[in-house]
């Protein structure tokens, strides 16, 4: 079997089931290192009102694109992670857990790569765009592809390369010059403000959440690392000295490590008993 094809516009999409469940294997599967009853991921999945027949169609699915092997055992059937579906959901668990939490120094230079596609070549601009803003790069204007982040350069070279445009390119290191003004092009590069939004829409939700019994708190920590794990996609990681004031993706990270820490062994405790029935 070939390994599972990570699409990434799935890795950002809302509460589908499919969704919620790689949300699940990542955070209860993958940890606990054994085979999981459909009865245990149906049981969790209803938990967010997803009913039996929506649950079973999004395990058949994701078993369909390499992630999960099944074996029969009398009338039951229990699941496996496949290894490369847990090479990419232990990658994906670095990147969530991981997220907001490093340093942020910068010497002032910017990566810049210059790459155009036609108008007419609709389909191939998309697919650049798409992928160079989940890499973290911004756009202030058409062909230019900005980020402070320089090992983003290999990102770039990557995603050019299997778009076949890397002879169409051209990337080059520079500081910010004279001429207009630096946070007015990180405006132009980067809808700040919407991810601003964003993580402030993330502190509403989980600030006043206090789950009680153990079913609540399995629900609120897979809603929490659910949520979360969007921004590593939305939020470019910028330098301080370039973030608005008072950005709230300080205030989010800080409450999403709380909330996991807190939460983090009730909610494994109650998946266990799930998983034993």
């Amino acid at each position: 079997m070939s390994g599972p094809v990570v699409s990434r516009r799935r890795e950002v999409s809302g509460g589908s089931a499919r969704s919620l469940l790689t949300t699940v294997l990542g955070e209860f599967v993958l940890p606990l290192d054994r085979s999981v009853w459909t009865s245990t991921l149906v049981a969790a999945l209803a938990l967010f009102g997803i009913e039996e027949k929506a649950a079973r169609q999004a395990l058949a699915r994701t078993a369909a694109e390499g992630w999960l092997r099944s074996d029969r055992v009398g009338r039951r059937v229990r699941w496996t992670l496949t290894e490369p579906a847990r090479r990419l959901l232990a990658e994906g668990a670095g990147r969530i857990y991981g997220f907001g939490s490093g340093s942020r120094e910068w010497d002032g230079r910017w990566l810049v790569v210059l790459v155009s596609v036609p108008e007419t070549q609709r389909d191939l601009r998309h697919k650049l765009r798409t992928r160079l803003s989940w890499a973290g790069f911004g756009s202030p204007t058409a062909g230019v592809w900005i980020t402070p982040h320089l090992a983003a350069e290999a990102d770039a070279k990557l995603i050019l390369d299997e778009l076949d445009l890397s002879s169409q390119a051209m990337s080059y290191l520079a500081q910010y010059g004279a001429l207009g003004s630096e946070l007015s092009m990180v405006e132009r590069a980067w809808d700040l403000a919407e991810v601003a939004t964003r993580y402030q829409a993330f502190v509403d939700e989980f600030t006043t959440l206090a789950p009680s019994t153990p079913d609540e708190v399995l629900r609120a920590q897979t809603m929490l690392v659910h949520e979360w794990r969007r921004f590593p996609f939305l939020d470019p990681q910028l330098p301080a000295e370039l973030l608005p004031p008072r950005w709230s993706g300080t205030t989010a990270t800080a409450l999403f490590n709380e909330l996991h820490v807190r939460w983090r062994t009730p909610a494994r405790e109650r998946w266990s008993e799930l998983a034993a029935d």
